[in-house]
C-alpha cells in the first residue's frame, strides 16, 4: 500500500458494495470533488518526491563522476610515482656499482701509494748508505791528501789536487743524480695523492 503524506490511494477507489449484492449508488459530488482534491495533492506529493529523487540522483552522479575523475588522477599519479621509484631504484643501483668501483680504485691507490712510500724509504736508506760511504771515501781522500802531501814534492801537489777535486766532483755527481731520482720519486708520490684525494671527492659527490 501506498500512502504520501496521510492520504491512502485505497481511499479514492473504495466504494462499499451496497449489502445484498445491491448496485453501488454513485458517490456524491462533495466526495468526488473530495477525493480529486487529495489526487491533486498526491500528485504534488508525488511530484515533489519524484523532483527530490532526481535531484539526489543528479547529485549521486556528479560525485560518481567526481570519484570517477579522482581515481583516474591518483591512478596516473600512482603509475608516476611508480615509474619515478623504478628510475630511483636504478639511480641506486648505479651508485652502488659506482661506490663498489671506486672502493675497488681507492683500495688500489692505497696498495700503490704504500708501495711508492716502501720503494722511497728503501732509496732514502740506500742513499743514506752511499752518504756515508762518500763521507767516508772523501775523508779518506783527505787523509790520503795530507799524506801525499808529506811524500810527493810540491810540484806534483797541484796535479794531486787536481784528481782530488775530479773525484770529489764525481761523487758529487753521483749524489745529485741520486737527489733527482729521489725528487721524482717525490714528485710521483704526490701525483698519487692527488688522485686519491680525486677519487675521495668523486665519491663524496656520489653519496650525496
Amino acid at each position: 500500500m501506498s500512502k504520501l503524506s496521510g492520504f491512502n490511494i485505497e481511499d479514492m477507489v473504495n466504494v462499499t458494495p451496497l449489502i445484498g449484492g445491491e448496485a453501488t449508488p454513485e458517490p456524491k459530488v462533495d466526495q468526488l470533488m473530495s477525493k480529486l482534491r487529495r489526487l491533486q495533492q498526491g500528485k504534488r506529493v508525488l511530484e515533489e518526491e519524484i523532483k527530490d529523487r532526481k535531484s539526489v540522483r543528479d547529485s549521486l552522479q556528479e560525485e560518481l563522476a567526481t570519484l570517477q575523475t579522482e581515481a583516474s588522477e591518483l591512478e596516473e599519479i600512482y603509475k608516476e610515482k611508480e615509474e619515478f621509484c623504478r628510475n630511483l631504484q636504478f639511480q641506486c643501483e648505479e651508485s652502488e656499482q659506482d661506490s663498489d668501483r671506486q672502493l675497488k680504485q681507492n683500495k688500489k691507490s692505497e696498495e700503490l701509494l704504500e708501495q711508492y712510500r716502501c720503494e722511497i724509504q728503501e732509496f732514502k736508506l740506500k742513499q743514506r748508505k752511499q752518504r756515508m760511504r762518500f763521507e767516508k771515501q772523501l775523508h779518506q781522500l783527505i787523509e790520503q791528501h795530507k799524506n801525499l802531501h808529506s811524500i810527493f814534492t810540491p810540484e806534483r801537489l797541484p796535479n794531486e789536487i787536481e784528481n782530488t777535486e775530479n773525484a770529489k766532483s764525481q761523487l758529487i755527481s753521483a749524489e745529485q743524480l741520486k737527489l733527482a731520482q729521489l725528487n721524482r720519486l717525490n714528485e710521483e708520490l704526490e701525483d698519487v695523492r692527488e688522485q686519491r684525494q680525486l677519487g675521495t671527492a668523486a665519491a663524496d659527490t656520489l653519496e650525496k
